[in-house]
């Protein structure tokens, strides 16, 4: 999204303050006097509703951005946080010449964000300015078009795969110099594809664009291209920036520019999700079939023999310890992810590879001195090597410092490794930068203490404060806690279900902690005779922000989600039923079992934070205005069967709601 015109593609002056500037005056200060007369004036003449909570936050993050600190800014919902902190990062990044960084929690959020009824759009409408915001989207966000061609080749699906790659822009298949940056490739462009569809296609981890003989064609690389020329705001994932910590020293050694350019502030939108986003960031997936292409490139060259022999030896080693994790995981119940057990057998195969990869890498020096070797090619390799050997040394640890699991896939098993905290690299790579950064959510504290995420983060010093919403909630909201016998099981539970979405006729978010559930519910649904002719739309069926919008311009239609728990913003009578199909622990998967491992009660100080964090930004989503009104109905067996779960529901609904049958 890009809010400038041409004429503004030039860097901005210190004339392109939104506010007269004195070079003898703090900076900061008078970008806090311009941000009084937004709200105080600007906004209110332009007909936009202020708020005082707004204003209090506004005053708050002065001071994070003066002293370059790191702030928890936790602001009810309808309190107009985005459009309190967009105020700051676009001023501050015309003050310092580099663009503010916006992370949302993942994608879908990303487009709530910049969509043409936006809080960005309403700034530059309201207040006649020009914001220069682009997108970084997240590389699996982004057609392949290696993984299309094979697609073509194989045929072996009901998708027209020609068709798209007919409706690619001609300077993809053409060799002649491109005139001007034209965006393609999106997930969004392609919403008739479902998830499973779009993996065909799209970018993996496993992808090697560093040799890619088509990568300056690439809609993600002439995408990265274009973002990283922003002048104020950059917007992507969590994922995504953390992506940018991870490999930027490697990314540095091989040649290659940064995923995103220096930048004078990070906001963390939705800021109590990011340690999940860190410890899948700072993590490794290896494939075998990977492992060996990217080794026999290496035969492809006249190299000596002795090394010749270690590649041998290496491939066949990877195999034998593929196989031995294949052997050496426990099954999760409700996860395609398989817990690995770390036996003597299987870290002397791991040690035995590490040694091999050792060897590889003392004689690739002696190859580079002999120049046999592409040098651009060596580097992409030892920097692979470097890679394996950082996660498999993760083995060498204690237990606790290490999570891993396999997944089965199509070309064999994926081994997934992740360091056991990630509080050390973030302290390091993230906090450790004079910048202002920001945390904002409407819920970040427990129990009125934003330590608990602090501490998860390894953040030691911080800025905090935490305003509630706006909004009547104990005229506007129910919430509901239904009954149902136990022993009717899922037909029970269902049937309360249907009595509710006939209640509100649809209009209504259904929220599901895992796929799994979701996936039961919605073959469920095909045979409820009382649900025929209300519209359903499945969160997989197709891209998501289409989904979304669909749902909105269809009142009476039902929206089933898994990751929409958070950010999703549908006023009106679209949205007036949201429904919690389970109260949202944790999954027993290996990323929380070692969270588990690590404290001394792991339902209270891993689980019941997680979900009742959870659970306000789920309630969250019903109310979004004045006008709004609805009922939120919580499902979840627990609020029955465990007195003490239901009294710490009942401690975080806003504020004069109870909890009723």
């Amino acid at each position: 999204m890009n809010l400038r015109s041409k004429k503004a593609e030039v860097f901005y002056n210190v004339e392109s303050y939104p506010f007269s500037y004195d070079p003898g005056t703090p900076f900061i200060q008078q970008a806090a006097d311009w941000v009084a007369d937004v709200f105080y004036e600007l906004l209110p003449e332009a007909g936009f509703e202020v708020r005082d909570e707004q204003i209090y936050m506004a005053f708050q993050l002065e001071k994070a951005f003066a002293d370059k600190q790191i702030i928890f800014a936790e602001a009810g919902v309808g309190t107009g946080k985005t459009l309190a902190y967009l105020l700051y990062a676009v001023c501050y990044a015309r003050y310092t010449r580099k663009p503010a960084v916006i992370a949302c929690a993942d994608e879908s959020l990303i487009e709530q964000l910049v969509k043409p009824e936006g809080d960005i759009a309403k700034l530059a409408r309201h207040l006649d300015l020009i914001i220069d915001a682009r997108l970084g989207k997240s590389p699996d966000q982004y057609l392949c078009l290696k993984k299309l061609d094979q697609a073509r080749m194989e045929a072996n699906s009901d998708i027209n795969w020609e068709e798209i790659a007919a409706g690619l822009p001609g300077f993809v298949n053409s060799s002649a110099p491109m005139q001007a940056f034209h965006a393609y490739g999106d997930r969004r462009d392609y919403p008739q594809l479902n998830d499973e569809q779009w993996s065909t296609i799209n970018w993996d981890p496993f992808q090697d664009c560093f040799t890619c003989d088509r990568r300056h064609r690439c809609g993600q690389t002439l995408s990265r291209d274009y973002y990283r020329r922003a002048a104020d705001i950059i917007i992507c994932s969590h994922d995504y920036y953390l992506e940018h910590v991870w490999t930027y020293e490697g990314r540095k050694r091989e040649g290659q520019l940064p995923l995103l350019p220096e930048h004078s502030s990070v906001v963390f939108d939705e800021g109590h999700l990011l340690e999940t986003a860190a410890m899948k960031a700072f993590g490794y997936k290896m494939k075998h079939t990977t492992f060996e292409g990217l080794i026999t490139r290496l035969l492809q060259n006249e190299i000596r023999e002795s090394l010749a022999v270690l590649i041998d030896e290496a491939i066949a080693q990877s195999e034998v310890m593929f196989d031995a994790f294949g052997q050496s995981n426990l099954h999760i119940a409700g996860s395609d992810r398989k817990e690995i057990v770390l036996t003597g057998a299987l870290l002397s195969e791991v040690r035995q590879f590490r040694d091999i990869i050792s060897a590889i890498e003392e004689e690739l020096v002696f190859e580079g001195e002999l120049y046999t070797l592409d040098h651009y090619q060596l580097r992409i390799i030892e920097e692979h090597m470097e890679m394996l050997q950082k996660a498999l040394l993760l083995f060498e640890q204690p237990e606790s410092s290490v999570i891993s699991w396999v997944e089965d896939s199509p070309e064999g098993l994926m081994l997934s490794v992740m360091p056991g905290t990630v509080k050390e690299m973030l302290k390091n790579q993230v906090f450790h930068l004079r910048m202002p950064v920001v945390f904002s959510s409407a819920t970040m504290a427990v129990e009125s203490s934003f330590r608990y995420l602090a501490d998860s983060l390894g953040i030691e010093s911080f800025l905090s404060f935490s305003v509630d919403s706006p909004y009547a909630y104990q005229e506007q909201m129910e919430v509901l806690a239904p009954h149902w016998q136990f022993a009717d099981g899922f037909d029970g539970k269902m049937k309360e279900a249907v009595r509710f979405l006939q209640q509100t006729g649809g209009r209504a978010l259904i929220l599901f902690p895992t796929r799994e559930e979701l996936l039961q519910f919605k073959e469920r649904a095909k045979l409820e005779p009382l649900l025929k002719g209300m519209s359903f739309y499945y969160e997989g069926d197709r891209e998501i922000s289409h989904l979304i919008s669909e749902f909105q311009q269809e009142e009476e239609s039902v929206l089933c989600a898994v990751s929409l728990w958070e950010g999703l913003d549908i006023p009106g009578p679209s949205l007036m039923n949201v429904m919690i199909w389970s109260l949202p622990f944790p999954p027993l998967d290996p990323v929380f079992n070692a969270r588990r491992k690590a404290v001394a009660d792991p339902f209270q100080e891993v689980d019941m934070p997680y979900m009742l964090l959870r659970l306000r930004q789920g309630i969250g989503r019903l109310i979004r205005s004045r006008d709004d009104s609805g009922i939120v109905v919580l499902m979840g067996e627990e609020l029955r069967t465990h007195p003490e779960v239901r009294e710490k529901v009942r401690s975080v609904l806003p504020k004069g709601v109870e909890l009723k049958p």
